[in-house]
């Protein structure tokens, strides 16, 4: 019933325009455990009022199955600021049309009122103990993109076999119901709650908890800039620094405030380098500030950028930024527990596609370090298992600049990183450290992690699939190389098929999945790679990282020795000319 997209449907259909009739009804959206991601637009293959509606009869279907207290306990909604003119969608309205499906059911819905980061969404389960939370985002993907992003009532994203539930619900309840278009009727309804302005009092008091050094916060001269973006994170970036005493951030002008066009930037996306630190490059120069804090749209991502000595400025990677804050907390933590027992208990996450630095660390202070599968719902997952068993988690962190540094999101959480590295940075100001001089005292102690990533964009999925039924069978059937160029193959762990050749039967540990392509590689001189599909991208992704052991101090030779390793392995294995990929360009 969008009148933008029937006018849409009924022009195709009046031009017999067959092409794009199939790429909108040819196949419906996939609901993974990432939930939905696609273009905003017409069709069951797009984010739409009629997709959001299904997906959400689907989901509260499900919801009603697995839980008994459905109708007591409720759900909450969430929205970011994207908006679509020509198909009339927008996160606001799918949001508020979700809310109304489960409203219609006599279901408790907690709508936020206005846009907010996507931490808050679990945040929200965890702390009104909800079934579900449902976050209506596309994070750092093209303008035209919209997602539909899911919580169970563990505070974490959902893993399998819910995402296959859910999805089978979905099939089974595609005709809308009959209110189903009217979100108006819960704007009257008693089962509407607004919770913006009780989370915005709780999550601030919340990670207030992370604040050691108020002191030195209020002192500070170190200056920072902000920028959101185009997304929904100033505000809540500036109530943060707010409640560590810390001084505002400079907010860059022309990207603060919410715009679904996104009109500075080429890509939304902060992991993306330079190009979108720009504007923030000038204002920390006119400002005199040393430090760029920059969010991805949907706030739960976090970019850092500092001024060096010689006037450059350096974009930490993921990795990077993942050793300074994994070392940060430890410390904290460790100067205000005495109680040396007490380090038993403690444990720390990163995803297996991350630098292992926090295992090193882990190694050397004795507390606990686990790895997982790539992405923050397995994170999530793990830690609130730990923390059911009594344990503590003290942070958790992936690669693509995502970090948990709260146990009280059990997700990525770009709003607390932001302020705790802005206290770690004042602190280090004190010691007349920077950021890059701390970095480089941690590889120091801990040894040298040194990692590069990239990526391919394949359009084509039969090729992605070639490219990786090649590796398991590049010297005859079923068998993985033994080499890479010059590089000696050592260890070889498929987590698409669950080979592992360095446990005794062969079978991977971590769980494995057929529906997405994972295969890292070992190396005789230390190194590691993984080459990996995208599960929100048409990318195939690769990661790689040397470790040494402390002492070892010729960083220029590492990086020379990783720069060689990846350059084979995109030679010999990527195989860019043969298989026509697009590089990643800056």
């Amino acid at each position: 019933q969008n009148p933008k997209t029937y006018t849409i449907v009924k022009q195709l259909l009046a031009e017999g325009n067959a092409g794009e009739l199939q790429k909108y009804f040819g196949s419906r959206m996939e609901f993974g455990t990432a939930g939905l991601r696609a273009a905003m637009g017409a069709g069951i293959s797009h984010m739409n009022d009629l997709t959001i509606i299904q997906t959400t009869q689907g989901f509260s279907r499900y919801l009603e199955k697995n839980f008994s207290d459905l109708k007591k306990r409720g759900v909450v909604i969430g929205f970011d600021a994207r908006a679509h003119l020509s198909s009339g969608g927008s996160s606001k309205r799918f949001a508020r049309l979700a809310a109304n499906t489960f409203i219609s059911q006599g279901v408790p819905v907690y709508l936020f009122s206005d846009i907010i980061p996507t931490p808050f969404v679990p945040y929200t389960v965890t702390h009104l103990k909800l079934c579900a939370g449902i976050m209506i985002t596309a994070s750092h993907n093209p303008k035209q993109d919209n997602g539909y992003k899911v919580y169970w009532e563990n505070g974490a994203q959902i893993i399998s076999p819910h995402d296959k539930g859910i999805s089978q619900a979905i099939e089974e309840n595609q005709e809308p119901w009959p209110q189903a278009w009217d979100d108006k009727l819960i704007d009257s309804s008693p089962l509407l709650h607004d919770p913006y302005a009780m989370v915005n009092k709780e999550y601030f008091k919340d990670i207030q908890k992370q604040c050691f050094y108020r002191n030195i916060n209020k002192e500070t001269n170190l200056k920072f800039v902000h920028t959101s973006v185009h997304g929904v994170g100033h505000k809540f970036v500036q109530l943060a620094f707010k409640a560590f005493d810390l001084s505002p951030p400079f907010a860059v002008p022309e990207q603060k405030d919410p715009d679904p066009d996104f009109p500075t930037v080429k890509y939304p996306n902060p992991e993306e380098g330079k190009g979108v630190l720009t504007l923030s490059f000038a204002l920390a120069e006119k400002d005199g500030a040393r430090i760029i804090l920059a969010n991805d749209p949907d706030a739960d991502r976090l970019a850092v950028a500092e001024k060096q000595e010689s006037g450059e400025w350096k974009v930490f990677s993921g990795n990077e930024l993942g050793a300074l804050l994994g070392w940060w907390i430890f410390t904290c933590w460790k100067n205000n527990n005495r109680d040396n027992r007490a380090i038993k208990d403690i444990y720390m996450l990163s995803s297996t596609v991350s630098s292992k630095i926090l295992r090193a660390i882990a190694l050397k202070e004795g507390f606990h370090f686990e790895e997982t599968l790539t992405g923050f719902k397995w994170m999530g997952n793990r830690a609130k298992q730990l923390m059911d068993q009594g344990k503590a988690v003290l942070f958790a962190f992936e690669e693509a600049i995502g970090y948990m540094c709260c146990p009280a999101v059990l997700d990525k959480d770009g709003v607390s990183a932001a302020v705790i590295t802005a206290e770690m940075a004042s602190f280090l100001a004190t010691r007349n450290l920077s950021l890059s001089q701390q970095l480089k005292a941690v590889y120091d102690e801990y040894g040298f992690h040194i990692t590069k990533a990239s990526y391919f964009i394949c359009h084509d999925p039969k090729v992605i699939q070639q490219l990786f039924d090649n590796l398991r069978n590049f010297d005859g059937k079923n068998t993985y190389p033994k080499s890479c160029g010059r590089f000696k193959v050592s260890g070889i762990r498929d987590l698409t098929t669950g080979y592992d050749s360095s446990q005794p039967d062969q079978k991977a540990i971590l769980p494995t999945s057929k529906s997405s392509q994972m295969i890292t590689f070992t190396f005789a001189n230390g190194g590691v790679a993984t080459m990996r599909t995208s599960g929100t991208e048409p990318k195939i992704k690769y990661y790689s990282e040397l470790c040494a052991p402390p002492g070892n101090s010729d960083v220029e030779q590492l990086k020379k020795e990783l720069d060689e390793l990846v350059n084979a392995l995109e030679k010999h294995f990527f195989q860019p000319e043969k298989n026509k990929l697009q590089r990643k360009t800056e």
